[in-house]
């Protein structure tokens, strides 16, 4: 029987929904609570919740209680692994580039 760290959602499941991608680009510019985010979507609240829980599973978002509301934010942290995630891909694809660079400067 599966754990529920297998049933987890990684960073980048979660943004790979467009409705979800939308609401991190908008937490990115500033944090936001759910009816706000609701209100600049074709989306209902209930859905912006169900979608804020998964980026929240995934480690992407954090909430806060302010009164009675949740406000939702980017989670440095999270946001920190999938920039790690993709700086590898950066960094392999510089080293290629200086390899190949550093070969044709030669052959010349």
């Amino acid at each position: 029987m599966p754990t529920n760290q297998q049933y987890r959602v990684d960073g980048l499941s979660a943004l790979g929904d467009p409705t979800r991608r939308a609401i991190f680009e908008r937490l990115a510019d500033r944090p936001r609570a759910v009816g706000e985010v609701a209100s600049e979507l074709p989306v209902s609240r209930p859905a912006v919740s169900q979608h804020l829980r998964v980026l929240k599973d995934a480690g992407l978002v954090i909430d806060q209680r302010v009164g009675t509301r949740r406000v939702y934010s980017v989670d440095p942290e999270g946001l920190e692994a999938l920039r790690a995630y993709f700086d590898q891909f950066w960094n392999r694809a510089l080293a290629a580039f200086k390899d190949v660079a550093e070969r044709r400067s030669k052959e010349v």
